[in-house]
């Protein structure tokens, strides 16, 4: 049986898996030298229509969680499809305000601007089922989202055959019309900052300890350095080369770009406790309407969505109420969830059932309300009284 299965058929309570991750987190520190930890993850699925992009209010969540922890090294775990550049860049300096040596652990995926954070680190670890995606910029006009280097570079093909035939093809006239030289300007811009942080943060961070080449035992320049973190800044942001911005850069990808990466699951105590906490982070993820953690094992920022389960009232906070159609005859009914032994049995509704499975009084249809039970209880941030 393996791990996510172990973990659902636990049956635990939102504060169960709240404390088991904390649990798996402090294993994970330990095995990387007692170095602090902190995780920044989002849920990438997005199965709430949140905001689950990197962005500015991140700052907050990040510079509340790291003022308790007092190490000079620190692990970040990180999980996220991407978000805003400047965002990253503001981060990465308060982290490296504090932090003399920063590692970067992706046990699922970080794209996109989730990227660009990535290679601040001084060392990068990744999984066989880890990923990271392309960087070039993407660009939001007339509604219509796409990638600046792929307009950059449909741009230049139609200048190269107004070269080579003499004159412009009328079929470009009416798209060139509608392209101001400011959107090209923002386009180059765009690019150009991506490549600055990566090129910048690869040179100053990750290549802090490159200082001999494997194959001659010759030391390395601080040219040889930046030249080599510009040539990997330039691939991770040529769209022509990963065709869609979603793509999965894996290990492999990475080294034969020259980027040395740790590959934990070679280390199996540590790839058991970041396999162990990667899944429970993602079934806190899925079957909450939680769509943002930021957490070290001793605090924790949840953000919330909308809830599709109703949460308890301000006046009723001992009570809550489930509210559920039977997939099968369609018939709704209200289960009320009991957060205290204060809160009086309410026999107009259906109770919340021990084993957390419903089953209809009309059909007798068996239903799992377990995901319900969780959300409830991340929402209250109580126990349903069974």
């Amino acid at each position: 049986m393996g791990i996510y299965s172990d973990y659902l058929n636990m049956n635990m309570s939102f504060e169960q898996l709240s404390a088991e991750r904390k649990n798996q987190l402090k294993a994970i520190s330990k095995l990387r030298g007692d170095r602090d930890i902190i995780v920044y993850a989002s849920d990438v699925n997005n199965k709430v229509n949140a905001p689950v992009a990197i962005d500015f209010s991140d700052l907050l969540s990040f510079q509340d969680q790291i003022a308790g922890l007092n190490g000079k090294a620190i692990d970040v775990i990180l999980e996220t499809p991407g978000g805003i550049a400047e965002a990253v860049e503001d981060i990465v300096r308060l982290l490296r305000l504090k932090y003399e040596h920063i590692g970067i652990i992706i046990p699922g995926t970080a794209k996109s601007a989730g990227t660009i954070f990535t290679m601040a680190g001084d060392e990068i670890l990744m999984g066989t089922a880890s990923s990271l995606g392309p960087i070039d910029a993407q660009i939001m006009t007339m509604n219509k989202r796409f990638s600046a280097d792929a307009f950059l570079e449909g741009l230049e093909k139609i200048k190269a055959e107004v070269l080579k035939v003499g004159k412009l093809n009328p079929a470009y006239i009416p798209i060139l019309q509608n392209i101001s030289p400011g959107e090209i300007q923002h386009c180059e811009n765009a690019q150009n900052f991506s490549k600055k942080l990566v090129t910048q943060w690869l040179t100053q961070y990750k290549f802090k300890f490159w200082n001999t080449h494997s194959s001659t035992g010759k030391p390395v320049t601080q040219d040889e350095k930046e030249k080599q973190a510009k040539k990997i800044a330039d691939k991770l942001c040529k769209h022509s080369d990963w065709l869609t911005h979603g793509r999965s850069i894996t290990i492999p990808d990475l080294e034969s770009m020259g980027l040395k990466i740790t590959d934990y699951t070679k280390t199996p105590k540590l790839n058991e406790a970041i396999t162990r906490y990667y899944t429970l982070l993602r079934m806190s993820l899925e079957v909450t309407n939680i769509f943002k953690i930021v957490e070290t094992p001793a605090t924790q920022i949840l953000r919330f969505a909308g809830a599709n389960v109703p949460a308890p009232q301000q006046n009723q906070v001992l009570d809550g109420v489930v509210n559920f159609e039977c997939p099968k005859c369609k018939n709704r009914f209200v289960i009320q969830a009991r957060l205290s032994n204060q809160a009086k049995i309410d026999t107009k509704k259906q109770q919340f059932p021990k084993n957390d499975i419903f089953v209809c009084p009309n059909c007798g249809m068996n239903s799992n309300l377990a995901p319900a039970r969780l959300q409830l209880e991340a929402q209250s941030g109580k126990k349903i009284i069974l």
